[in-house]
C-alpha cells in the first residue's frame, strides 16, 4: 500500500462548513439546504467516506479560513493516479457532499447524542418552569 504523505495533496478537500444547514452559500455551504445536514463533524464525515469504500485523512490542526473557530477537515481520494474512480458511484467533489451529507444524519454516533439532550432539555425546561409557577 503506497503512503498517504506523498498524495494527499491531490485528494479533494471537505470541510464541514460545506454540508452545514446552519451556514449560508457566503459563510461557505456549497450544497443546498434541503440536502445538507445540521452541524457535522469531521470523524463523521471521514466515518462516511470510510462506508462509501473511500480513502481518507482527518486533518484535526487545520480551520476554515470563513469559520477559523470550527477546527479540522477531511481529504477524500476519489480517483486513483491513474485516474479511475475509486468509487464509481462517486465521480465529483460535489456528489461526494451530497452523499455525505446525506449519510452523516444516519451516522451511528449522531443518532445516541441527540436522544439524551433534546429529552433532557425539554424535561429540565418544563420542570424548572413548573416548579417555580407552583410553589
Amino acid at each position: 500500500m503506497e503512503g498517504p504523505i506523498p498524495d494527499i495533496k491531490k485528494w479533494v478537500v471537505l470541510y464541514p462548513a460545506y454540508i452545514n444547514t446552519k451556514k449560508t452559500i457566503a459563510e461557505g455551504r456549497r450544497i443546498c439546504v434541503e440536502k445538507a445536514c445540521e452541524n457535522p463533524t469531521c470523524v463523521e464525515i471521514g466515518d462516511c467516506c470510510g462506508y462509501l469504500k473511500l480513502r481518507f485523512a482527518v486533518e484535526i490542526d487545520k480551520v476554515y479560513p470563513r469559520d477559523f473557530m470550527q477546527r479540522g477537515r477531511v481529504r477524500v481520494l476519489l480517483k486513483a493516479e491513474d485516474g479511475t474512480l475509486c468509487n464509481p458511484a462517486i465521480s465529483s467533489r460535489k456528489e461526494l457532499m451530497l452523499r455525505v451529507a446525506e449519510l452523516v444524519p444516519r451516522h451511528p454516533g449522531r443518532t445516541k447524542k441527540q436522544e439524551p439532550v433534546s429529552t433532557v432539555s425539554t424535561g429540565a425546561s418544563k420542570s424548572g418552569k413548573g416548579g417555580r409557577k407552583k410553589r
